[in-house]
């Protein structure tokens, strides 16, 4: 299940940033980078997938972390086809507090599976100071791709202080999330004869 969920959701990622590409014209896609997103969207589709074949080809594969870094791109590029940024005011900030919860959720998983065992207070700060520094970056790309000498500019001040508090605490869910389903696979393992 899990399975074709993720591969539904890099179908639509990939038919929405095509269509988006083939219909430009459209009011919810000027200013937006499109063409930029298609390719750095769409690595979020095959990044994992390629890494995963080259090193752990013989493992089950992650879908759970892969559809989590994928589902913050697919929110966003499912938002702009749908206009939704322009139509509902509120979507922007609904979207910087939702996006972050299986973006930080995919690295803490991704921890938990992978990296050697730390404290849960560790791996809580690991993922929140994870969520943290990829949305100062995410706002940085922003600013450089399509608010700077835009409209928007006069405004991206206030705007970006309220992305990067509601991505915070998008953050903050996911550690706690992680870290919560840390300690019960611990204790289960613990538990286990």
């Amino acid at each position: 299940m899990l399975r074709a969920l993720n591969l539904a959701a890099k179908v639509a990622l990939i038919g929405l940033l095509l269509f988006a590409i083939v219909r430009p014209d459209l009011p919810q896609f000027a200013g937006k980078a499109m063409t930029t997103r298609l390719f750095t969207f769409g690595i979020s589709a095959v990044l994992l997938p390629l890494i995963w074949l080259v090193l752990r080809p013989r493992r089950p594969y992650p879908h759970a972390i892969d559809l989590c870094l994928l589902a913050p791109f697919l929110l966003d590029t499912a938002g702009n086809a749908l206009d939704l940024y322009g139509a509902v005011e509120w979507f922007d900030d609904a979207m910087h507090y939702l996006n972050w919860i299986p973006w930080t959720t995919a690295f803490g998983l991704a921890l938990a599976e992978f990296a050697p065992p730390v404290p849960r207070w560790a791996l809580f700060g690991l993922v929140l100071g994870f969520g943290a520094v990829t949305h100062i970056l995410w706002e940085l790309a922003e600013f450089f791709t399509f608010i700077r000498g835009g409209p928007e500019e006069a405004t991206a001040y206030r705007d970006t202080l309220g992305d990067l508090t509601l991505s915070l605490c998008g953050s903050v869910t996911g550690a706690l999330i992680v870290t919560l389903a840390a300690s019960r696979t611990r204790t289960g393992r613990r538990t286990s004869p």
